[in-house]
């Protein structure tokens, strides 16, 4: 009997035969993660439970990238205790400091994450390691520091829901826009507990930081994890950063418990409104909004190809008087690579400020906060009520391009426009 995506990667991580969705299965983990902020409930919760050591010191990752570098007192001292926990335990990936990256975007390129894997973090965006083929999602940090001490979990077996992107993207549409226009559709619970598992021709032609980004936001849904096949893309990317992988292929006659079709040949430019995700529009209906920050960056679109997309469209032109461009490449190399393509120097002739590998504005941790009635586009991956700043603010989630757009205009603009 074919098994879904998420079904074929539970399967070999537990000794239940796994007959279909709903089902309650022991797993045992490939990688568990937590950054600054979680981390440290973790750790104490590791030992309120009176574990001594982690399961493996290999397998159990520390990313200090929300408040990178450290804002204030209480994030030092939350960093401190990662730190002197990591270095009691000889955990071997601790990353804060000149190493520290964007979580979910530092484990793929180093090569901690991949196809078949399972990855638990503490940290909802964990399921943007599904853009590689691995069943990843975000837990508490109580269930987080209980997988750190034994190496495995629980997992409800999900039902799955059959994205399928058909056609090919017009110019200026990129994975962003895909992904918003799904969140769109089916809303923010629109796959509560669900796996969403993406196929069609758009996905074959996208590249694998594409992939993630959609990935990445399918916890936007509602969804336990956002799965994609590993194909050989997938597996030139993966061999890239030192692993060795096989492909995962989705079969379409599984268990699918509902399939959508979109035709890509009629998406276009969209951005998320406040203060919800599904809030999703083409750029046009809301192009005009005056706008007073732009922040490029994240776990969703702070990857090299993002920055090109805004280099594309702010080469030789100037950000608006008024407006703040704050540009965060979320890795050290992506970073380094964009100095490299001359990308930084054209952020910087146009006027931007160019920030260190870190979460910050994100979240509403730093480098980037909102006053009372600003508003900001973000290709950041949330827009709730007080996200970015005061609860007076707004912002509007959008691809790098609409970004880069409306920071030259200073309103938001379609990127075809400029």
């Amino acid at each position: 009997m074919a098994k879904t995506l998420s079904e074929k990667i539970l399967q070999i991580h537990t000794s239940e035969e796994i007959t279909g969705p709903g089902q309650i299965v022991q797993v045992k983990v490939d990688k568990v993660l937590a950054n600054d902020i979680t981390a440290p409930l973790s750790i104490e919760s590791f030992f309120k439970m009176g574990a001594k050591r982690v399961f493996d010191v290999e397998k159990v990752i520390l990313v200090c990238d929300h408040f990178t570098p450290n804002k204030d007192i209480k994030s030092a001292e939350q960093v401190k205790k990662v730190r002197e926990f990591a270095q009691e335990q000889g955990i071997v990936h601790y990353y804060e400091g000149g190493d520290v990256g964007v979580e979910h975007a530092l484990l793929p390129e180093l090569g901690l994450v991949g196809p078949w894997d399972v990855v638990i973090g503490a940290d909802s965006h964990t399921c943007t390691y599904g853009g590689l083929g691995a069943f990843a999602t975000g837990l508490g940090s109580t269930d987080i520091a209980y997988a750190m001490a034994f190496g495995e979990t629980w997992f409800k077996v999900p039902g799955s829901i059959l994205v399928e992107i058909k056609g090919r993207l017009n110019k200026f549409v990129t994975a962003k826009d895909i992904i918003l226009t799904v969140i769109g559709h089916i809303g923010v619970d629109g796959a509560l507990y669900k796996a969403l598992e993406f196929t069609g021709e758009v996905i074959s032609d996208l590249d694998v930081e594409g992939r993630m980004t959609i990935a990445n936001m399918a916890i936007e849904a509602g969804a336990k994890a956002g799965l994609f096949p590993a194909d050989a893309k997938t597996l030139a990317y993966t061999s890239a950063c030192g692993r060795q992988d096989r492909e995962l292929v989705l079969e379409k006659d599984a268990n699918y418990e509902r399939e959508i079709t979109f035709d890509a040949t009629k998406l276009e430019p969209v951005v998320s409104c406040p203060h919800l995700p599904e809030n999703v529009c083409p750029v046009d209906e809301v192009k005009g909004i005056k706008i007073d920050q732009v922040v490029i960056g994240s776990c969703t679109n702070g990857r090299i190809s993002d920055l090109r997309q805004a280099a594309e469209l702010l080469k030789g032109n100037k950000v608006a008087k008024g407006v703040r461009l704050i540009i965060l490449p979320a890795t050290p190399n992506i970073y380094k690579q964009a100095l490299k393509e001359g990308l930084l120097e054209i952020f910087m002739e146009a006027g931007a400020v160019i920030g260190p590998p870190t979460c910050g504005p994100c979240l509403g941790g730093h480098m980037g906060i909102l006053a009372a009635g600003e508003k900001c586009v973000a290709t950041t991956n949330r827009n709730f009520k007080g996200r970015m700043g005061s609860l007076d603010s707004e912002v509007y989630l959008s691809s790098a391009y609409v970004a880069a757009a409306s920071a030259l205009t200073g309103y938001i603009t379609n990127p075809k426009d400029v």
